[in-house]
């Protein structure tokens, strides 16, 4: 039987509870440290396991343990475990306990410390939409949330200060004031509204201590749901097979295809404004797609001592902030080209390279490559980004021209015909007009690859039409 001696001192204890107690065949309290519990000297205490464990799922664990033996020596005798406030609130063990096949349970509700709380804040939690979480918990179980929140079981000042450095603001005016509630119910209670970043130089906290936030600032929920991401991806880790296999080598596949669902999201924006809350949502889900793969990682570094999440942000932002001179610093630069310019000059003093082609993955798609490079060439002078198209012009005709000469005679589809040139030189004539093609794209502000890769699908669109036995005439044949 479990049983609530109320939130605070033997005023709020019933005497239900008392008599339940009284008569056991054996009592145990979850702690002795509350209020009402020195009505019940007899009763034995948990105390001495919360100073042996190390961590408070060890604590409950062997709570449990030691009431389930208790109950089936003492059977079919009930015994009793008394918790502070009701059972029904913040209580693991008895969410533990519940839980057990080995034994029944029978909770007796009692007056919780919520209760209390509602009454001196004067507030409807119901219409408020308060949220209950615990102090040792806030990052994840507040995650992404405005709030309000009542944070119950700030025990410590360093559970305090957590809450605290939460925040992500300096700006006083976006910060709420909270509201911390001491030993409801008691004598020396205390309901004090302090400015945020004082709620942890107040007062001295303890297991009666609760904080009430009315709102969180964008940045702390953004934080929390990052933090929910990562708790995630660590206990993927420890409990699913299939994620404890993982290595950085396994996941490259689903890295490179999460990146391309993510672009396949991003042209769907492209289509007009009918459809874009569902592309929008589309993008949405693919992104949260890719950032999974990144947090997976990270966690695979972390668990290595590599690094960690937080490092790879930290970084990635100290770079952005150190390569944007102009922004942060006293650079000029009143053009995208010349930003392109000092980011380059900066990307190769800090890499310790002696060419901008350094870093430039090989592997990247043929088109996009040319691209990157030809970029690259104009970032140091090689090409003048400006110049016209007069001199490619002659280049073009001269490749198109020996492509033409090294046509066989016949090109009936499925001919076996010897070609009229070598064909590692066909390949590099291919070669050159292609990164013509790629050269030309970029003078015009045209991304090749998605240009390419849109002409392919209308193709494939093409080949579906003539599949269903009714082309369209409107598809271009050549």
């Amino acid at each position: 039987m479990v049983v609530g001696l109320g939130p605070a001192g033997t005023s709020y204890l019933s005497n239900e509870v008392a008599a339940l107690i009284d008569s056991a065949a054996a009592s145990f309290l979850r702690t002795t440290r509350h209020p009402a519990a020195e009505r019940f000297a007899g009763a034995d205490g948990f105390d001495s396991v919360y100073e042996a464990a190390d961590t408070f799922e060890e604590v409950y664990a062997a709570m449990v343990e030691a009431l389930v033996a208790a109950a089936l020596s003492h059977a079919p005798d009930p015994i009793v475990f008394a918790v502070p406030g009701s059972p029904l609130v913040a209580e693991r063990a008895v969410e533990l306990l519940r839980a057990d096949d080995r034994v029944d349970i029978t909770i007796v509700p009692a007056l919780s410390f919520l209760d209390l709380a509602w009454e001196r804040l004067g507030i409807d939690p119901l219409h408020e939409g308060v949220r209950l979480v615990d102090a040792e918990q806030f990052t994840t179980q507040a995650g992404g949330e405005r709030g309000p929140f009542l944070v119950a079981q700030c025990w410590s000042p360093s559970l305090l200060s957590d809450i605290k450095l939460t925040a992500r603001s300096d700006d006083e005016s976006e910060l709420p004031d909270v509201v911390l509630l001491h030993h409801l119910g008691l004598d020396d209670e205390q309901i004090v509204r302090v400015p945020w970043w004082e709620l942890d130089r107040t007062l001295k906290p303890d297991h009666l201590t609760s904080l009430y936030i009315p709102a969180l600032s964008a940045a702390t929920m953004v934080e929390g749901e990052m933090a929910r991401l990562e708790e995630l991806v660590l206990t993927l880790r420890a409990r699913c097979p299939w994620d404890r296999a993982q290595t950085h080598a396994s996941l490259m596949p689903h890295l490179v295809e999460e990146s391309y669902e993510v672009l396949d999201a991003i042209a769907g924006m492209d289509t007009g404004d009918e459809g874009r809350d569902a592309a929008s949502v589309h993008l949405e889900e693919e992104l949260g797609d890719l950032l999974f793969q990144i947090v997976f990682h990270t966690r695979l570094a972390q668990e290595a001592g590599q690094f960690s999440l937080a490092d790879v942000a930290r970084g990635v932002h100290d770079k952005l902030v150190h390569r944007h001179p102009h922004v942060f610093g006293d650079v000029a630069a009143d053009s995208a080209e010349e930003v392109v310019t000092n980011w380059e000059a900066i990307k190769k003093e800090e890499k310790g390279r002696t060419s901008v082609t350094e870093g430039i993955p090989s592997q990247l798609p043929a088109l996009m490559l040319s691209t990157k490079l030809q970029r690259k060439a104009i970032s140091v002078g090689l090409v003048d980004a400006g110049s016209g198209s007069s001199g490619a012009e002659g280049r073009w005709a001269e490749k198109l021209a020996a492509l033409s000469r090294a046509m066989p005679e016949s090109t009936a589809p499925g001919a076996d015909t010897p070609l009229a040139v070598d064909a590692t030189e066909l390949a590099e004539l291919i070669g050159d007009l292609l990164f013509e093609v790629a050269d030309l794209s970029r003078r015009l502000g045209i991304d090749a690859e998605q240009a390419l890769r849109a002409r392919a699908l209308a193709y494939r669109e093409q080949i579906v039409e003539a599949e269903s036995g009714v082309p369209n005439p409107s598809w271009p044949t050549d």
